[in-house]
């Protein structure tokens, strides 16, 4: 054990850990004697272990010091895992039902215990590229972002407990500076981390990185990125944090939660949803089979900023005489004015959006992580045929985002560039 009382858990001393924790034994029913342990963390920093006990079962998220994925060579701030116990505490309370419940939290541990959220659910992203369709999915996801976003946003609260929940994730700086590093700087510079499918895309990584309006562009957004607190994010928001099943929708890790523009985590979501529609040809098992799903992702993308529109605005209205300090009702006292106020913050919100979402495609082709909607197609001529297409529209829809004013141009134009 270390000196500051951390300590990572094996699936032996998980057990005694289990044992000593009041909240995480009762709900096991405090039988460890047939307890069934799995270790499923497939993401980059944690270790997520699965514990299934006869009467209940549990996560178990302990973030470890380093890149799990990379080693002791790339460290971590453990202290992540405070802020992603914080997030869903704070997220749960806002939208209880898409967000897991956390039952224990142990700062020197780094170690959170939660709701398991069972099977059927799988990761949506494994979902999308076997082409499971999710009814509510759109409908779900507006209804956390909504809550969210507009709940921990000046326009519902004033600016001593905004600047309060600010200063309370000042500190997650390490995770805010690896998505800078990872999203907003690798990809346009010759980075040792960039890797992309060579030799096919190897003319427009080095394309990417001679773009000067591009560029320009992206400096605008890591701008946004680092100076605008305007609501509590999730930080992560793309297709892996998201756990499904056709009627439920829980979203999952938020260690990279941080006051931030709130285009950054809706972005996220429809960035990975393009991605994921980009990647459908690779996937076909025959030509054009993929064509009817194609249309549902393309329908998705459209519910989910339309629904999030709806439900954004409504509780905008609802909350409009209350104590929000971003438009006083002293001021903004006509309806003409309110509808102005109104239409130009989510002309922007629409436009951070597409910016957003357009830098997380270009991350996820020729940057570090890559996402496994293009990694699992085997052969890499077609990988990178998708690839090309998907970084040609991220490109467009960065440089171009301030031409669309609805979402429904943003689907024709990615069908437009799919003919």
């Amino acid at each position: 054990m270390a000196s500051d009382g951390f300590q990572a858990l094996d699936e032996k001393s998980l057990v005694v850990y289990l044992k000593a924790t009041p909240s995480l034994a009762a709900k096991l029913g405090s039988h460890f004697d047939n307890l069934e342990i799995k270790e499923v963390g497939d993401g980059n920093l944690n270790f997520v272990y699965i514990v299934t006990a006869p009467s209940g079962s549990i996560v178990v998220k302990q973030a470890l010091p380093y890149v799990r994925s990379i080693g002791e060579s790339w460290p971590m701030a453990k202290e992540r895992s405070y802020f992603e116990a914080t997030v869903l505490q704070e997220h749960g309370r806002l939208c209880p039902n898409h967000v897991p419940e956390v039952y224990h939290f142990d700062r020197k541990m780094c170690l959170i215990g939660m709701r398991y959220i069972e099977p059927p659910h799988i990761i949506l992203r494994k979902g999308l590229i076997a082409g499971m369709e999710y009814p509510l999915l759109a409908d779900h996801v507006s209804e956390y972002m909504a809550s969210t976003l507009f709940y921990t946003s000046l326009l519902y609260q004033t600016t001593t407990d905004h600047k309060s929940g600010v200063a309370k994730f000042c500190g997650n700086v390490e995770l805010c500076r690896l998505t800078e590093q990872v999203v907003f700087s690798d990809p346009y510079k010759v980075s040792e981390y960039n890797h992309w499918t060579t030799p096919y895309l190897d003319a427009d990584a080095e394309a990417l990185r001679e773009d000067n309006m591009l560029k320009l562009e992206v400096a605008g957004l890591k701008s946004k990125f680092c100076e605008r607190a305007q609501a509590l994010l999730h930080g992560d928001l793309h297709t892996s944090s998201f756990m499904v099943t056709p009627d439920s929708t829980q979203v999952i890790d938020p260690e990279f939660g941080f006051y931030g523009p709130m285009g950054y985590d809706i972005g996220a979501f429809i960035g990975n949803l393009i991605l994921a529609y980009f990647s459908q040809d690779g996937h076909a098992e025959k030509e054009g089979d993929r064509k009817l799903y194609k249309k549902w992702i393309l329908k998705t993308i459209l519910d989910t900023w339309n629904l999030f529109h709806t439900k954004f605005t409504a509780l905008w209205d609802k909350h409009k005489d209350g104590s929000g300090d971003a438009y006083l009702p002293a001021i903004y006292n006509n309806s003409e004015l309110q509808l102005l106020v109104k239409q130009r913050y989510m002309d922007d919100l629409f436009h951070d959006t597409l910016g957003f979402g357009a830098a997380k495609m270009i991350r996820r082709i020729v940057g570090v992580a890559h996402v496994e909607d293009f990694e699992s197609i085997q052969e890499a001529g077609k990988r990178s045929e998708c690839e090309r297409k998907a970084l040609n529209f991220a490109k467009t829809l960065l440089k171009e985002r301030r031409d669309f004013h609805k979402i429904n141009e943003v689907v024709s134009a990615i069908e437009d560039l799919d003919t």
